[in-house]
């Protein structure tokens, strides 16, 4: 030992350590090639291992004794410090250290029976009271435990440290700060919130659930594994496990970035945390991300499945590993998209894409999918269905994928044929995704024979073509001649079937319980498709009719603005709009002398007379020499203009109850609206009654323009006025809806 009060300090020369004690060397360890030229006595009082093995060996009297630590955790690091603890030199416990000194003291047998306080006690103390509570110790302590993590393992070091980060994730970390405090008196180990020791019930939520992502992310594989299954028996809902799973593996595995869209751009633990990423092997971090999925649909994480099977395989996994990643996408098949689900082709076939692959997850979808299983053609309906729902994305989704492949030169007709038929023939109400498929396939192998083309249309039904592909494919001429003469049959049929149809209908008032001319179930379900067909012709000349109305009442309601704006203005410019000595005014007709001015002018002519020179050019003389003309002009421009304010009047009301009854008849427009074709005069009509009463309407708005031009204006004018333009408003919106 060191004389009392000095320093004790290790160095180092090469790969041998010493010691300054002041005594010489009676021991030599070796830890991994490293050399420890030490002290028998302060050694064998700490470190019960040590003792033992000195105690045990009949040479331990005789000169140096030298001995070797085999399989050490941590190394020669890690037993400098236990080293220098057996001196009574200070160390520092940190979380990168901890763990390793830990195992260190536990595999040298430092415990308090070969010394009180010694080192495996207090590594203990400061790992619970101190690690444990910290969110970023506990992270910082896993990932530096790697070299130990058998030991550790042993121990139950590494499984209290991923006890406390799935119990942490529960907890909001803005209610204790960072680093987050654990233990405490605010939860329970359950993540419930405590009051005075009681557990209250209520959980804690964070407002970022992802927040601990990014964290986790800087473990091992293997430490990142068994995290998740901790937090999966702790029960953490499904949907946040597989976020953390699809962060950890978009950090890395970089193919998944360009497939996902990017990543998160939090740092917020990689300044404070100062970690480095985990170094992975790809392959083996894929497989255990497969072993770790939660069983989640969303189209988010069906991309992502997709992207995993991508890389899959290009790294070449297990046919185990690929074939549960194809069983995932089959039993959410119905939310994936085309972009996604065309994977490249990594092996050595010619094609550009991978078929096979897309081949085995529809029949995994065709395979768990309900409505598939329980199909039963006496009780089926595609189009009303919920059920059926995903059944029909699903073919609309791989019709799309069919045309997007069929380009490929080097894709067989037994592949193409093969995608058509992995899904139910029940799949599809219409085959023209099929037959676009099949149009492009023929047109990139131009080389196929009329046998092969022949094979490849047979999996069209050509009576669930739609009237436009009927016409498109009788005229292809990459069809074979055999195809298109079936094509112009159906077509013929259809037809012929429509005519019957109608005919049926028509004699149906007449003799109602007259025989059909259609004996058979499949004809019966031909005439009623091939009738709703007609019905959606006549409604499109319907509304066709309904456009043109609705903008010739648009330019009636222009009109009727116009008339408006000169009604404001004639408004503003004179204050008794109504009286008819303002329309005498506006004729250009003076106002009719009363009783009472002829007294005024009796009056007035018994005053002074006047000067000779102006008798005979008197305002009285002239006055009444122009009287009886003025008079009789007068009376016929009052008369005009009761006239003019009378056919205003009737105008307005034949114009009110015209707009009345347009509304009235679009509202009929609007229940009779989906009927059968049988209602279709019935449309007609209703159509022609509100045709012509817009006419009359406009010839109204036209009457009142003109009667306008002459300045007739009176309340019951403007208020109805008023009126019509709200009905005018009122008939544009039901037309437009």
């Amino acid at each position: 030992m060191a004389p009392s009060g000095k320093v004790i300090v290790f160095y180092r020369e090469g790969n041998d350590w010493f010691c300054n004690a002041g005594l010489p060397s009676d021991i030599t360890i070796a830890v991994d090639g490293a050399n420890f030229h030490l002290h028998k006595f302060p050694l064998m009082s700490k470190c019960g291992k040590i003792a033992k093995i000195i105690e045990e060996s009949q040479s331990a009297h005789e000169g140096t004794f030298t001995m070797t630590l085999e399989g050490f955790p941590g190394g020669p690091d890690t037993f400098l410090l236990a080293a220098k603890f057996c001196y009574g030199v200070r160390i520092e416990f940190t979380a990168r250290n901890i763990i390793m000194v830990y195992c260190a003291a536990d595999y040298l047998e430092m415990t308090d029976e070969y010394g009180e306080d010694n080192l495996h006690s207090r590594s203990e103390s400061f790992f619970h009271k101190n690690v444990l509570r910290n969110w970023k110790d506990c992270i910082l302590a896993l990932q530096s435990s790697e070299p130990v993590i058998t030991k550790a393992e042993e121990l139950q070091i590494i499984s209290k440290c991923l006890s406390a980060v799935s119990m942490m994730v529960c907890t909001d970390p803005s209610l204790f700060g960072w680093p987050m405090m654990m233990y405490g008196s605010l939860q329970s180990p359950g993540g419930s919130i405590l009051w005075n020791g009681i557990n209250t019930g209520a959980r804690i939520r964070s407002s970022e659930s992802d927040w601990w992502f990014e964290d986790i992310s800087y473990l091992s594989v293997h430490l990142f594994q068994k995290l998740i299954q901790t937090m999966v028996a702790r029960g953490i809902r499904p949907e946040n496990l597989a976020g953390a799973i699809m962060y950890y593996a978009k950090k890395y595995l970089p193919g998944l970035s360009r497939w996902q869209g990017g990543q998160s751009t939090k740092t917020r633990t990689v300044t404070s945390f100062s970690m480095t990423p985990a170094a992975v092997d790809q392959r083996v971090l894929l497989e255990s991300i497969v072993k770790l999925l939660p069983e989640k649909k969303g189209k988010s994480f069906c991309r992502f499945l997709l992207g995993l099977l991508r890389v899959a395989l290009i790294l070449g996994v297990n046919d185990t590993c690929q074939d549960s990643l194809e069983k995932r996408i089959g039993m959410q098949l119905e939310l994936a998209t085309l972009d996604s689900l065309l994977i490249p082709s990594y092996s050595d076939s010619d094609t550009l894409y991978n078929t096979d692959s897309v081949e085995r997850i529809i029949r995994h979808f065709t395979s768990v999918e309900p409505s598939v299983t329980s199909f039963s053609p006496a009780s089926f309906d595609l189009e009303t269905s919920p059920s059926f729902g995903p059944l029909k994305k699903v073919a609309r989704l791989i019709d799309s994928y069919m045309a997007e492949v069929a380009s490929d030169v080097n894709l067989k007709p037994g592949k193409i044929r093969a995608l058509a038929e992995a899904l139910p023939e029940s799949s599809r109400s219409l085959h023209d995704g099929l037959y676009r498929a099949l149009d492009i396939y023929f047109k990139g192998h131009p080389w196929l024979q009329e046998k092969e083309k022949e094979q490849l249309c047979n999996i069209i039904d050509f009576q669930k073509l739609s009237i436009d592909a009927c016409a498109h494919a009788s005229q292809n001429e990459r069809l074979p001649l055999r195809v298109i003469l079936q094509v112009l049959f159906f077509e013929q049929l259809h037809l012929r079937t429509a005519l019957a149809g109608c005919l049926h209908v028509l004699d149906a008032d007449t003799a109602p319980t007259g025989p059909t001319n259609i004996p058979t179930d499949m004809a019966g379900q031909i005439i009623q498709r091939d009738g709703w067909v007609s019905v959606v012709r006549e409604n499109q000349v319907l509304k066709v009719d309904m456009e043109n109305m609705r903008s010739r009442v648009g330019e009636l309601e222009e009109e009727f603005s116009k008339i408006k704006q000169e009604m404001k203005r004639v408004t503003k410019s004179h204050s008794s709009l109504s009286s008819p000595r303002f329309v005498a005014q506006r004729m250009g007709c003076k106002r009719i002398p009363r009783s009472s001015d002829a007294q005024l002018d009796v009056i007035e002519s018994t005053g002074p007379t006047p000067r000779p020179s102006d008798v005979g050019s008197t305002p009285r003389s002239s006055v009444e020499q122009a009287r009886p003309s003025h008079h009789s002009r007068h009376r016929k421009s009052e008369s005009a203009a009761l006239a003019n304010i009378v056919k205003a009047r009737t105008a307005l009301t034949t114009s009110l109850a015209t707009a009345g009854s347009i509304k009235a008849n679009i509202l009929k427009l609007k229940t009779l609206k989906g009927l059968k074709a049988t209602d279709s005069k019935v449309l007609k009509d209703c159509l022609g009654h509100v045709e012509e009463s817009v006419d009359k309407l406009s010839q109204s708005v036209r009457e009142i323009k003109f009667l306008g031009q002459v300045k007739v204006t009176s309340l019951f004018f403007t208020g109805a006025m008023c009126k019509l333009g709200l009905l005018l408003s009122i008939i544009k919106q039901k037309l437009l809806t």
